[in-house]
């Protein structure tokens, strides 16, 4: 049942469709954070370029989760959260990054080594990038691998 279908039945049954406008509205609000965390993580990536990263991949995604950027820098495999905030009033770009966060990019990341079939001996880190306004800042080594459990 498509959402044209769904209005229909609404109407029918005598209730608002005030509903699905929220809806849709979310759903333009969505591809729009979308399109903006792309073009800060587009940002990011030539930052770290120009630190002498190679990307190799933008927006790894599976059931678990999606890492931002996954790029290698001197032999090291890095996995990359990209943060923006225009200001501060949401706080923090890598206050974003908390524990739940750091668990679902280790998840992921364990299963883009499992799939891309890499040595559990190739070198990894977390590194998490905050774009606050026009300031772009690395944490290199963010954070530890962490999955949850003991």
């Amino acid at each position: 049942m498509d959402v044209r279908e769904k209005i229909i039945k609404r109407e029918e049954r005598g209730r608002k469709i005030k509903t699905y406008e929220w809806k849709e509205n979310e759903q333009k609000k969505c591809r729009n954070r979308r399109e903006i965390g792309s073009r800060y993580e587009s940002i990011a990536a030539s930052y770290l370029e120009q630190q002498g990263y190679q990307i190799c991949e933008q927006n790894y995604r599976t059931r678990t989760g999606e890492i931002d950027l996954i790029a290698v820098e001197k032999g090291t495999l890095v996995f990359v959260e990209v943060k923006y905030r225009t200001d501060l009033k949401k706080g923090d770009p890598f206050s974003a990054v908390g524990k739940k966060k750091q668990i679902q990019i280790c998840k992921t990341a364990l299963i883009y080594l499992m799939e891309k079939k890499i040595a559990t001996s190739q070198p990894c880190r977390f590194d998490v990038v905050g774009i606050l306004g026009e300031n772009v800042t690395l944490i290199r080594n963010a954070f530890e691998f962490y999955t949850g459990k003991s």
